[in-house]
């Protein structure tokens, strides 16, 4: 039942993308017989250090979606403080509802059933516009963040680059 509620939920939210698309992504399935992951492609924000670049991520959907969130990797190379090094997307909104074991987020910043994929990619534009590097899921990313912030251009330039070639 849940897994028919979530499909119908998601056919809903790429029809209405497909209708009224939104600015800064796009987004479809991976395969035309699985609602449950998206391939959506992320153009890098105007006057960031990911500006022109075009980075392809995976959503994958959990069958009790809405309740529960989505996972977002990046199959693109992204050198980022909030991603992990294997291209996992880590921010407020992607972890479990509900209080934070470790206390650091509020659970009102955390998943919650009124999300959508669009809500959540311009949650992902945000986050490659501002860094958190106080929670980082790449450590090295937000050290050269914080200290070595050439160092930083110099990597996000590349994957730039190479976003670029791979359109």
């Amino acid at each position: 039942m849940a897994a028919s509620q979530a499909s119908l939920l998601l056919q809903k939210q790429l029809r209405d993308l497909c209708k009224t698309p939104v600015d800064g992504f796009s987004a479809g399935l991976v395969d035309e017989s699985n609602i449950f992951e998206w391939r959506v492609t992320i153009i890098g924000p105007p006057d960031t250090l990911y500006e022109g670049g075009f980075f392809n991520a995976i959503m994958s959907f959990p069958s009790n979606y809405p309740n529960s969130p989505p996972t977002v990797r990046f199959t693109s190379e992204m050198w980022h403080p909030n991603v992990y090094p294997d291209g996992k997307v880590c921010i407020s909104i992607l972890h479990p509802p509900g209080d934070d074991p470790s206390g650091y987020e509020l659970a009102s910043e955390r998943w919650s059933p009124v999300h959508t994929v669009e809500s959540i990619v311009l949650s992902i534009i945000s986050m490659l516009s501002s860094p958190n590097d106080e929670s980082p899921a790449n450590v090295e990313a937000a050290k050269e963040w914080r200290e070595r912030r050439d160092d930083f251009r110099k990597k996000v330039s590349r994957c730039v680059r190479k976003s670029q070639e791979m359109c």
